[in-house]
């Protein structure tokens, strides 16, 4: 396969690159950017010195997508959006890793993110790519929106509760900790090395952007689900997403049953881990993994989750990759079967 990279020179944009080079499916590599052009990707990123060689070319609609069977955009909501609205080479695969297209409702779109969408109407034809939930559907898909990294950890976490019917109606209370890379490379005073240090920060409370696709998902699975409580928080490592989430029972639970649920939930899913011991960031560091970890505290009649991810890999290129290969008919573990770093 030929693939292109829009928006390489990013932190989601340069783990595509590392993963899909050593990808055994995929014989060209193509790099594009809106901002930043060079004869090599290595004058940016001398890292990549004798594993990956190309030219970081100036994005071309009609050009980059006729040279490529799958594009993957690693570019910011709006700007995806905007290159993806003047592409007509139907032929091309697309999977965009923004926000732009994860939405059913134009409103909450400029709600959330405080913009209006330039091609909204093209949001029905992308399949929300949260592999373990979704793949059917992946299967036979042309254009995938790539889920966010709050909410693969996140529902990856609940989805087999609210499947179960056991969850109470707006009940879901989410912690979620995030490494400074999801803030994205753009330097600003969040990202700042003295600010972030030694500091835990809670952000956008009640404002995420991921808050209506978190919804709008499970409502999908359960209906009776019309909100959650969600609150974000940067801590100072590089990469990962730790995010504990709370929910009230409807009924007791042995033990037994709820780690049952979730075997059989993901029984069949590669990349999806069920703990008896409490996962933490670096168990997934580097990898595609979600470890999870479920709990329940019969004195408060609360199922406490614990869900981590790392937000490059499976929270962003990782799970891109991995709806690439079932798009594809591949095995959808193919490239990806990486140990997680550690220590």
């Amino acid at each position: 396969m030929k693939v292109g990279i829009v928006g390489a020179t990013g932190y989601s944009g340069l783990e595509l690159i590392r993963l899909l080079s050593m990808h055994p499916k995929i014989n060209k590599l193509n790099f594009y950017s809106t901002t930043e052009y060079s004869e090599d990707l290595t004058f940016y990123y001398p890292h990549l010195a004798n594993k990956v060689k190309g030219s970081i070319k100036m994005w071309d609609k009609d050009q980059s997508a006729s040279e490529n069977d799958i594009l993957f955009f690693a570019t910011p909501h709006g700007v995806s959006s905007e290159l993806i609205k003047e592409i007509d080479c139907e032929e091309t695969k697309l999977i965009d890793l923004s926000g732009d297209f994860r939405l059913n409702k134009e409103e909450l779109y400029t709600r959330w993110y405080k913009q209006k969408h330039p091609c909204f109407t093209k949001s029905n034809e992308f399949t929300y790519g949260l592999t373990e939930l979704n793949r059917e559907a992946i299967k036979s898909s042309h254009k995938i929106s790539n889920p966010g990294c709050y909410p693969t950890a996140t529902l990856l976490g609940i989805a087999p509760l609210l499947k179960a019917g056991l969850i109470s109606s707006n009940s879901i209370i989410i912690d979620a900790k995030s490494g400074i890379s999801g803030a994205g490379k753009a330097a600003n005073q969040t990202t700042q090395f003295m600010n972030r240090n030694e500091n835990l920060a809670a952000y956008k409370i009640m404002d995420h952007q991921h808050i209506p696709e978190i919804e709008q998902c499970i409502q999908m699975l359960d209906a009776t689900q019309e909100y959650v409580s969600f609150t974000p928080h940067l801590i100072p490592m590089t990469r990962g997403i730790l995010t504990t989430i709370y929910a009230t029972a409807n009924r007791g639970i042995s033990k037994d049953e709820l780690k049952e649920i979730y075997k059989s939930s993901y029984e069949d899913c590669y990349f999806v881990r069920i703990r008896d011991s409490i996962p933490c960031t670096k168990d997934v560091y580097g990898s595609n993994f979600c470890d999870l970890h479920a709990s329940y505290d019969e004195r408060t009649n609360r199922i406490i989750i614990v869900s981590v991810i790392d937000n490059l890999v499976k929270g962003a290129a990782g799970q891109a990759i991995q709806n690439m290969n079932i798009m594809s008919d591949l095995p959808e573990e193919t490239g990806l079967q990486y140990s997680p770093l550690f220590p």
